[in-house]
């Protein structure tokens, strides 16, 4: 655990050795100064949790290096010790900046309240933070919901890796829901009250990502206007989440793997090494193996990462979870929609269940909130999914095209897929009477009911007629 830093500043030895002393018997890890000009160095090398500073120093002054430290580094806690306590004095050093102020002499246990306030005051705001994004994301846990095989499998197992601190590698298509099992997984662990943070690798530009990950000192770069702390140091005790890990550049992957060797880096910048306990967990929806064999990913750090593999399944080797995931859907945006839709039609889910979600967990989402905006009775019917499902299957996407790829076509599912389109597309022109459906398609009433029974599209109603 990194304990909080502490710089003590004032010009006599005395008090900063008497300050030094009391302060490491209170667990803080302390720095020394003896004037203005030493603390700016100080901080433009390390980033202190909190500076004690005498206001009257040789050299600069305590209300002038105050302005410094707060344009270097805003979110260190500064406490002034005057000698000669004035209001003026005290306001300016507040007006600038300071928590607060301590006037020599002072009682050892005045100064222990003061420090301990303050640094549990800005702890308190990283954890109000922390907490509110917790509370925020686990409106989305329910796409890991699942009954199916393969979701309870994935249970058992996410049980048994979250109390551990292995790293572990996420795969999985688009949609799957690897953050939120990450989320889950930290969540579920010895750490869940600490820090868990996340990048994705594919989203920053080369050249921020290493400031990213382990921070940088001010002026280490044309836009280090102040000194940062990176994410590694963020997440100390935590976990953090690299999403798109086959996105890190090679020369950054040989970054983060001394990192994981050594637990320990540098700042942008930076000369001092800082040692953090940080789970990772990573995510990709490549074949990493692949990109290792084709020399774009290092082996070895594949293997660091690849400690434990969790492989989502998508969403259409699960249709049993189809169901669930759309009533629960349906719950969540009649109620965030203000509508007041009772259920889903059973023909709806027929059509749900007979799409294939390229993009998963999450275009099944899409499709209900989508759906439940439009509908206007109160059953979310067939009409409201169908244009939407209509124009994703393979008829638009060049199915029935007259090009054979050279890897050849499964001609009885285009076949087939075709057919469900075109008898959907009846339905849904003829608002789902399958009399008037069936004359669109030039077949009789008998074949019209054999061929939805076929897909799982047949519905109450229609008799054949006379």
């Amino acid at each position: 655990m990194l304990k909080d830093k502490i710089l003590v500043a004032d010009d006599e030895q005395s008090m900063r050795e008497f300050l030094d002393i009391m302060l490491k018997k209170e667990g803080y890890k302390i720095s020394l100064a003896s004037n203005g000009e030493e603390v700016i160095k100080l901080i433009e090398k390390d980033i202190f949790d909190l500076i004690l500073m005498d206001i009257r120093m040789p050299r600069l002054d305590g209300i002038s290096t105050l302005k410094k430290i707060k344009a270097i580094s805003p979110e260190t806690i500064v406490v002034m010790i005057t000698a000669y306590a004035s209001a003026d004095t005290a306001i300016k050093a507040m007006k600038e900046g300071a928590y607060d102020y301590i006037t020599k002499p002072f009682k050892v246990e005045e100064i222990k309240l003061i420090i301990k306030n303050a640094l549990e005051k800005k702890n308190l705001k990283k954890e109000n933070i922390l907490l509110k994004q917790v509370v925020r994301d686990r409106y989305h846990f329910e796409n890991i919901l699942g009954q199916s095989s393969k979701m309870l499998d994935l249970y058992k197992l996410l049980e048994k890796v979250a109390p551990t601190k292995t790293n572990i590698l996420i795969t999985g298509e688009s949609g799957t829901g690897k953050e939120l099992v990450a989320k889950a997984i930290h969540y579920n662990s010895p750490r869940k009250d600490k820090p868990f943070v996340t990048l994705n690798c594919g989203a920053i530009p080369e050249t921020l990502i290493e400031s990213e990950l382990f921070g940088h000192m001010k002026g280490a770069f044309t836009d280090a206007i102040a000194t940062k702390k990176g994410l590694f140091e963020i997440a100390d005790e935590g976990t953090i989440f690299l999403d798109e890990i086959s996105e890190l550049p090679l020369m950054m992957q040989v970054k983060l793997l001394r990192v994981l060797q050594d637990r320990e880096f540098k700042r942008v910048g930076g000369t001092e090494d800082i040692r953090v306990d940080v789970r990772i967990i990573s995510a990709t929806n490549k074949d990493l193996e692949e990109a290792v064999r084709e020399k774009r990913f290092r082996e070895d750090l594949f293997y660091r990462l690849n400690v434990i593999q969790i492989k989502l399944p998508p969403l259409r080797e699960k249709k049993e979870d189809i169901p669930l995931l759309a009533m629960h859907f349906f719950k969540k945006y009649s109620g965030e929609l203000n509508k007041n839709i009772l259920t889903i039609s059973p023909e709806a889910v027929r059509i749900l269940l007979n799409y294939d979600y390229p993009g998963n967990v999450r275009e099944l989402q899409n499709i209900i909130e989508r759906a439940v905006a439009l509908e206007s009775s109160q059953e979310l019917t067939v009409q409201n999914l169908s244009s939407y499902l209509n124009e994703q299957l393979p008829m638009k996407k060049g199915a029935i095209g007259l090009e054979i790829p050279n890897e050849g076509i499964d001609l009885e599912k285009i076949v087939e897929d075709l057919e469900k389109t075109l008898l959907l597309k009846a339905l849904d022109k003829t608002k789902g009477i399958k009399k008037r459906a069936a004359e669109l398609l030039h077949i009789n009433f008998r074949s019209m009911r054999y061929r939805l029974e076929k897909y799982g599209l047949n519905q109450e109603g229609d008799s054949e007629p006379s």
